[in-house]
């Protein structure tokens, strides 16, 4: 162990809002807390691309909270390895080291969910996510043409930066029918203000239709995306385009968790009432556990931040108990209203690409293989990205689990990362 590094009594990794919450939480209590994220800036990827003075109170208080209980911050920073909940290899900036912790809280957010089309690689089709992370980094929208084209509530605030970047938003096409959207809706009466929030959304993009039933058929162009040939309610139309968002919901980002050998519930990491995970001293909180939203995610967070610095009382706290619960129910409502209908599973055509990292295309693989039969054969999910990007589609179009977790997390620099394995302790 390097003598660079502290031994630290909390360590939380992801600085969304359910992280900025648990990290808050704990050394409000008198722990030593580091927070380590990804991003250049806190919050998410909710948050973290605002200005300080653009971002919601809420947001603003946590950040305030964070700063005044002296939490250390490590940005542009990832986990790369653990060994055990007590030891992760983190990338600090390029610097490897092992991170020792008494107590661990993941916070590892979503990922958005893909499913191949013909024409899903082509430059300028993103993810619906990644299409605002990508405007909110520095992309300009002003005047260009953008069709979103996807599942669940992300379209909606998508949708309305776009139209705030000053895009010409063309098309919203949602691939549940017009019965699950009101289905969903009607599953959030114990919750209006997400109600309300969705009514404002939509308000701020109202000149662009909404179409239910609706999904990408395939996206058209030379050198990037030119045209997008759309299913509306059941007949083709042709969209010209320069942006295509397109991507099918969210699911939780549980890689570190399971490369720890924590329990899953679903695809989401599985928690007791303290936001426990299976193994004793690791918590989950946010999106990991379930998609549901920043509010809830604090919620989590809290509960969690405390209960890892040995403080059970929030566990009995009837308002953060109500928050999580709510939570949950979106949770399973969205998952309900938006799983992803057959056709979507027919779309890619046998030269269509399934696994980017190691250009496999569809019809290499053989749907009577198993997942390691087709590693073997095509080396399909093995790429840089370890099935981040195609582990979801092999799920859904051939019943494969997702695949192992295998450290190292992400591309690290692989000579750094193995000083630091082989570094002994001082």
């Amino acid at each position: 162990m390097s003598a660079r590094v502290r031994a630290m009594d909390v360590v939380v990794v992801g600085g969304g809002p359910a992280g900025l919450a648990a990290a808050a939480a704990a050394a409000e209590r008198g722990r030593q807390v580091l927070l380590i994220d990804q991003g250049r800036r806190l919050g998410g990827q909710i948050w973290r691309h605002r200005r300080s003075a653009h971002l919601p109170l809420e947001a603003q208080a946590l950040l305030d909270r964070l700063r005044a209980a002296r939490v250390t911050v490590a940005s542009e920073a990832r986990v790369l390895d653990a060994s055990s909940p007590t030891a992760l290899v983190v990338d600090f900036r390029g610097r490897v080291d092992v991170q020792p912790t008494e107590q661990l809280i993941l916070a590892t957010g979503a990922i958005e969910r893909f499913l191949p089309f013909p024409g899903w690689t082509r430059p300028g089709v993103t993810g619906v996510g990644g299409l605002q992370a990508l405007h909110k980094s520095g992309l300009p929208l002003t005047g260009t043409r953008v069709v979103l084209s996807g599942s669940g509530p992300l379209l909606f605030p998508v949708a309305s930066s776009v139209v705030k970047a000053g895009a010409q938003l063309r098309l919203v096409a949602e691939q549940a029918s017009r019965g699950a959207w009101l289905a969903f809706g009607a599953a959030l009466r114990h919750d209006m203000s997400k109600i309300g929030l969705a009514a404002r959304y939509r308000w701020s993009f109202i000149g662009t239709p909404f179409r239910t039933g609706s999904w990408i058929v395939r996206a058209e162009g030379d050198e990037r995306v030119r045209e997008v040939v759309m299913s509306v309610h059941g007949r083709e139309r042709r969209i010209p385009c320069d942006w295509l968002g397109a991507s099918f919901g969210l699911v939780p980002n549980t890689e570190l968790a399971r490369l720890l050998g924590c329990g899953l519930t679903g695809d989401a990491i599985t928690v007791d009432a303290t936001q426990q995970t299976t193994i004793a001293g690791v918590y989950a909180v946010g999106e990991c556990t379930g998609v549901k939203g920043e509010g809830p995610g604090v919620a989590e967070g809290e509960i969690a931040g405390r209960a890892a610095a040995g403080d059970l009382g929030a566990v009995a706290d009837a308002g953060l108990r109500r928050t999580r619960e709510l939570g949950r129910r979106f949770s399973e409502a969205l998952a309900r209203a938006f799983a992803p209908r057959e056709e979507l599973l027919a779309l890619a055509a046998p030269e269509t690409i399934l696994c980017r990292c190691e250009d496999v295309r569809v019809g290499a693989v053989d749907p009577g293989w198993s997942a390691r039969q087709a590693k073997l054969w095509t080396r399909v999910g093995m790429g840089s990205c370890q099935g981040a990007v195609c582990g979801e589609a092999c799920k859904l179009l051939y019943g494969w689990e997702g695949n192992s977790a295998r450290p190292p997390l992400g591309g690290p620099p692989l000579g750094a990362w193995g000083e630091a394995l082989g570094r002994p302790a001082e």
